[in-house]
């Protein structure tokens, strides 16, 4: 099977934005949003999804991290949907749950082709370094709406603010992993009574 690679540009006048992905990777990232503790999370998704992902951002982050954080989960959405083509002969659905001391997320992932996010992680505290939590439902609202998948975040428990998002990110690589493999008693038939996603 050829590799399910993806590129998309996303140009406004708030952010100008760049993705790469490969289904099919090893995990390897190249990051440059202006964003580490976005990049660290990203670095989750590609190291534990088996996803290669290449994002170039630039942003209006003298403002805030906003447009950026939720231009680069639209973006990033847009590649994958790209990259899964038709989704004949896929798994389509995907779960994990991941820990992390004490922390554990679980995400579930339907690769629908119906948008839908439920995101509940009641975060311990407002800011992670720099950066503010609430970005975290903007980014997988912009992934969710644009990959046109079906998404359940829920962070089971924790104490840890850091640990609590990456379990999350963690779980939702795990997850996204498990819903794009394909099937090989799928023969690549559509993974839906309906005969197409």
């Amino acid at each position: 099977m050829a590799e399910r690679i993806a590129e998309v540009s996303r140009d406004t006048l708030e952010t100008q934005i760049r993705v790469r992905i490969n289904l099919d990777g090893s995990g390897r990232t190249q990051l440059s949003t202006g964003i580490p503790f976005l990049e660290h999370m990203l670095d989750q998704i590609a190291r534990h999804g088996l996803v290669d992902i290449d994002i170039e951002a630039k942003g209006d982050l003298h403002i805030d991290a906003h447009h950026t954080v939720e231009d680069i989960g639209i973006t990033l959405g847009q590649a994958i949907a790209q990259a899964l083509g038709d989704k004949a002969g896929l798994v389509r659905y995907g779960h994990a749950y991941v820990p992390l001391d004490e922390a554990l997320s679980r995400v579930v992932v339907d690769l629908s082709g119906r948008p839908g996010l439920e995101f509940h992680v009641p975060f311990v505290r407002a800011m992670i370094g720099g950066f503010d939590v609430d970005l975290f439902h903007e980014f997988f609202q912009g992934l969710v709406n644009h990959a046109k998948l079906t998404l359940h975040v829920d962070n089971l428990r924790g104490q840890n603010a850091h640990h609590q998002a990456e379990t999350v990110f963690k779980a939702f690589g795990r997850a996204l992993r498990m819903a794009a493999a394909v099937d090989s008693r799928q023969a690549g038939a559509m993974p839906s009574t309906k005969g197409s996603l």
